[in-house]
C-alpha cells in the first residue's frame, strides 16, 4: 500500500525575501526583486540586472569560519535548509537518521568557486587554487553539509536536470517516502549564478534579455519578452509520511498528490515545439494523484519570458487541461524573482503551496500585453483571492527536461 506524503516544513531565501513568509508577502504585494547587479562589476557584461539575494546574511546557520569557505550556492541552501528544519521541528524530535534522507540539489553547482579559482589559477598559477575547489563545485555538497550539519544518514541524492532541478528533486524525494524507504526528506535546490560566469554563459546563448530595465525584463507570456533574468536563491522543503506527521503533531501545509518527469528527446536547450512532453509530465502527474484534471486551480508556471518557453508551455496546458486550461489561475513569479535556475522548482513549490494555504494567486508583475498564443489567466499586475485545493507546479529545462508535481489542500 502506498503512503501519503505531506509537507511539514519550509525555507526560502529569494530575491523578494530571506524566508518563506516575507518572500509570500512581497510576492502578494507583486514587489520586483530584480534590480542592477551589485555582485561583479558589470562594465563587460551585456547583462546588467539580475534577481539577487541582497545583504545575504548566513550567520544564524552557518558559523563564520564555514561561511568563509563556502561557496555561496552552499551556503544558501544550508540558510533554507535551516529554516525548513526548524519550520518542521525535526530538531526536538528523536529518529531513526537512517530513515531520513537528503535531496537537496543545484543546476549549476558552485559557480563562483569555479570562476575564483579560475582567475587564482591563471593570475598566479594552479597550485595557488584553493583547497576547497573541489569540494564547493561539486553539485552533491550542497546537500552533504545539510546532511553533516542536521546528521542526516539516509540517502544524499542531488538529482541534477537543469531548470527542472528543484521539481525534480521533490518528486523523487516524495517517491522514496511514498514507496516506503524513507519517513522524511529534506528536499528542494540552490543556485548562485549571478557572477561573470553564470551571467556571461546565458548572454552568450541569447537566451537574456538585454533590455537592463527591470520593470520590462522579466515579462512572461508578454509579446515583446525577449530572455530571461537570471536569478539567485533556494527553497527547501521536508516531506514526511502522513501517519509520522501526525504522531509527533507536525504542522502540515499541504499534501504531495502527484509528481511525474518526461523529456523532449528533442534539443539541447529549445524545448519541443509540439509541446506534447511536457503535456504528458502534466497528465502522468495527475494520473498519479487519482484526480481529474478539471480539479486543478492554479499553476505556478515556468513562464521564463523566453520567446519558446511561453508559447510552448501554454501549449502543452491546453494540451493537458483543454477547456479547463481557461478556467484555472496561472502565474509566473519569476515576474518577480528572475530565473533561479535549479532552485526555481523548489520556490516556486512553496508559492503554490503557499496559495493552497491561504487562498491567494500571486501575480505575473510587468506583464502589459500577452503573446496571441498566450491566451490563459496569468493573474496579471495584481494577486487575486481565489479558494485553492489543488495546485500544481511545472518546470522545464535544458536538455529536455519536464517536471510536475501536485499538491492538495489536507
Amino acid at each position: 500500500m502506498k503512503r501519503r506524503v505531506v509537507v511539514t516544513g519550509m525555507g526560502a531565501v529569494s530575491p523578494v525575501g530571506q524566508d518563506v513568509a516575507t518572500m509570500w508577502q512581497a510576492m502578494l504585494e507583486g514587489k520586483n526583486g530584480i534590480a542592477a547587479i551589485t555582485l561583479f562589476d558589470t562594465t563587460n557584461s551585456r547583462a546588467k540586472i539580475a534577481g539577487e539575494v541582497k545583504n545575504f546574511d548566513p550567520s544564524r546557520y552557518v558559523d563564520e569560519r564555514n561561511a568563509a569557505r563556502l561557496d555561496r550556492t552552499i551556503l544558501l541552501g544550508l540558510v533554507a535548509a535551516g529554516q525548513a528544519y526548524d519550520d518542521a521541528g525535526l530538531a526536538s524530535f528523536n529518529m531513526n537518521r537512517y530513515r531520513i534522507g537528503c535531496f537537496v540539489s543545484s543546476g549549476m553547482g558552485g559557480s563562483y568557486t569555479l570562476y575564483n579559482e579560475n582567475r587564482t589559477a591563471i593570475e598566479k598559477g594552479y597550485d595557488r587554487m584553493s583547497p576547497f575547489f573541489v569540494p564547493n563545485t561539486i553539485i552533491n555538497l550542497v546537500g552533504g553539509h545539510i546532511t553533516i550539519k542536521y546528521q542526516i544518514k539516509g540517502p544524499n541524492l542531488p538529482v541534477v536536470t537543469a531548470c527542472s532541478t528543484g521539481t525534480n528533486a521533490i518528486g523523487e524525494a516524495f517517491r522514496y517516502i511514498k514507496d516506503g524507504y524513507l519517513d522524511v526528506a529534506i528536499t528542494g535546490g540552490a543556485e548562485a549564478a549571478v557572477n561573470p560566469l553564470g551571467i556571461s554563459g546565458f548572454a552568450v546563448m541569447r537566451a537574456l534579455n538585454f533590455s537592463n530595465d527591470p520593470n520590462h525584463a522579466s515579462i512572461p507570456f508578454d509579446k515583446a519578452r525577449t530572455g530571461f533574468v537570471v536569478g539567485e536563491g533556494a527553497g527547501v522543503l521536508v516531506l514526511e509520511e502522513y501517519e509520522h506527521a501526525k504522531a509527533r503533531n507536525a504542522k502540515i501545509y499541504a499534501e504531495v498528490i502527484g509528481y511525474a518527469s518526461t523529456s523532449d528527446a528533442y534539443h539541447m536547450t529549445a524545448p519541443d515545439e509540439t509541446g506534447e512532453s511536457i503535456a504528458e509530465c502534466i497528465t502522468q502527474a495527475i494520473k498519479e494523484a487519482d484526480i481529474k484534471p478539471e480539479e486543478v486551480d492554479y499553476i505556478n508556471a515556468h513562464g521564463t519570458s523566453t520567446v519558446l518557453n511561453d508559447r510552448i508551455e501554454t501549449k502543452a496546458i491546453k494540451q493537458a487541461f483543454g477547456l479547463h486550461a481557461y478556467k484555472m489561475s496561472l502565474s509566473s513569479t519569476k515576474s518577480m524573482t528572475g530565473h533561479m535556475l535549479g532552485a526555481t522548482g523548489a520556490i516556486e513549490s512553496i508559492v503554490a503551496i503557499m496559495a493552497i494555504r491561504d487562498g491567494m494567486i500571486p501575480p505575473t508583475i510587468n506583464t502589459k500585453e500577452t503573446d496571441a498564443d498566450c491566451d490563459l489567466d496569468y493573474t496579471l499586475g495584481h494577486a487575486v483571492k481565489r479558494p485553492v485545493s489543488v495546485s500544481l507546479n511545472i518546470n522545464m529545462g535544458f536538455g529536455g527536461q519536464n517536471a510536475a508535481v501536485l499538491f492538495r489542500k489536507v
